[in-house]
């Protein structure tokens, strides 16, 4: 698994679900199927439960994957069945070519990481309507807010193995969209689109 794809928080280590999908193709992956085993609803808690079969050049693997407005970050809420199908993916994907840490979409937070975790720093929780602000904002006692740093690389290739997956017409229409590059964006920004691109994602 290549090091970009590793990120850490809270002192451990977890795998970026793009990374996962991109070691498969480069293992011979020939399909991934899935199937919603439970439909959220308010007699269940809203848990969904999805199914993931994926096959390889070495065989044949499936994952199990639940979510919840319980597990899951309030970005992803709406997004409960998307989220559970690719839990199960990811947990397929992990067994497939044999990756034993979790992937960070497994965790019951918001997915986007903290990708400045070895610094010990947190970002700001994101929000829910409205474009992200763009740099210079200032935290307390007059130090420049973090998250108006330019984003990371790992923030960048994370979030562009999104676009190309979730986003008709991909990069262009996105960088349209946001009214600037890619690489343009801050640390806090390409956290939210993180999260929100993350929700969609099937």
């Amino acid at each position: 698994m290549r090091e970009e794809y590793m990120i850490e928080r809270q002192g451990k280590r977890f795998v970026l679900y793009a990374g996962l999908l991109e070691e498969a193709h480069t293992r011979g992956l020939r399909s991934i199927e899935t199937e919603l085993l439970q439909v959220p609803t308010a007699e269940n808690g809203e848990l969904a439960i999805a199914r993931a079969v994926v096959r390889t050049e070495d065989g044949k693997f499936t994952g199990i994957g639940d979510a919840s407005p319980q597990n899951v970050g309030r970005m992803i809420a709406p997004h409960i069945i998307r989220m559970a199908e690719t839990r199960a993916k990811a947990r397929a994907l992990r067994d497939a070519i044999n990756v034993g840490v979790a992937s960070i979409e497994e965790l019951g937070d918001d997915p986007e990481p903290s990708y400045e975790s070895r610094r010990g720093a947190r970002p700001e929780a994101g929000r829910a309507e409205g474009a992200p602000q763009s740099g210079g904002a200032v935290a307390q006692g007059g130090e420049v807010s973090k998250e108006s740093l330019p984003a990371t690389r790992k923030q960048l290739n994370y979030l562009e193995a999104l676009i190309a997956d979730v986003v008709e017409d991909g990069l262009p229409k996105f960088e349209n969209m946001v009214g600037k590059p890619v690489s343009e964006l801050t640390r806090g920004e390409a956290s939210e689109w993180i999260g929100r691109l993350s929700g969609r994602a099937a």
